[in-house]
């Protein structure tokens, strides 16, 4: 589902309090207690809160929240990392993209390009690239998951092994403080490994939401990238690696981060 304005911003409140009460959102946007109780049902029902007595709570940071609310949430700042991420990309490339919706906004951002081949395990990514002459697409076999259309499993491991490709477009579930790049299938991380492995330049792309959450599989490490793409990075300690490792950090909304090291 598509949220309108008004869910899209209490989800930009539930995310930074953790918690949001159906009084005070009836306060802050004038309207009924009976209109936002209706404003938290949909957004519960879509699993991007959860209900609690009085209100609604961010989802725990384990929980993978359905696919259509990610791509929902943090909306602006997804458009414009897609818009940095093909921004390195020359014309005349090939490239990998994988399964998420940070993922999809790249590939959104390269539909003026010229002359590539986009090599994918996201249908979703295929289906919108497939009507663009100047670009080739080319998708894995496997098992197709309902929940977001990624294409999982060994056969799309085995196919992907098969190219050695310019760019690979990842991205991840979670960013732990360590480094490490986490996700919640372990089906659709060892296609990441994949990707990663048979690439020239990684380019890790997500927004900083990623910081608050946690997954249980490892894809692998900060260091594997060449590029990391956020709207802005609060972790000092991602900083550090990212300098030791020299993987060059982009934000697109740098004064995000000045303002939360203030």
């Amino acid at each position: 589902m598509m949220f309108s304005a008004r869910q899209a911003e209490i989800m930009a409140l539930a995310r930074e309090q953790g918690r949001v009460l159906v009084d005070e959102l009836a306060a802050r946007f004038a309207v009924t207690p009976q209109t936002i109780r209706k404003d938290l049902n949909d957004l519960c029902d879509a699993r991007a809160l959860n209900r609690i007595h009085g209100g609604a709570v961010y989802p725990s940071g384990n929980e993978n929240v359905k696919y259509e609310a990610r791509r929902s949430m943090a909306a602006t700042e997804k458009q414009a990392i897609g818009r940095a991420a093909a921004n390195l990309i020359p014309d005349n490339s090939s490239l990998f993209i994988n399964i998420g919706t940070t993922t999809e906004a790249v590939g959104e951002a390269l539909i003026d390009h010229r002359e590539l081949m986009v090599i994918t395990n996201n249908i979703n990514v295929a289906n919108r690239l497939r009507v663009y002459p100047s670009i080739e697409v080319v998708i894995a076999g496997g098992v197709v998951r309902g929940s977001d259309g990624g294409i999982v499993g060994e056969a799309a491991v085995d196919f992907i092994r098969q190219f050695k490709v310019d760019f690979a477009v990842i991205g991840v579930s979670a960013i732990d403080e360590d480094g490490a790049l986490l996700d919640f299938d372990f089906r659709e991380v060892k296609v990441a490994q994949a990707i990663i492995a048979n690439a020239r330049h990684v380019i890790l792309v997500s927004d900083a939401s990623k910081f608050e959450r946690t997954a249980p599989v490892r894809i692998g490490h900060i260091s594997q990238v060449q590029t990391f793409i956020t709207d802005h990075c609060p972790s000092s300690s991602i900083r550090d690696i990212c300098a030791e490792q020299d993987v060059r950090i982009i934000e697109t909304a740098p004064e995000a981060s000045d303002a939360a090291a203030e």
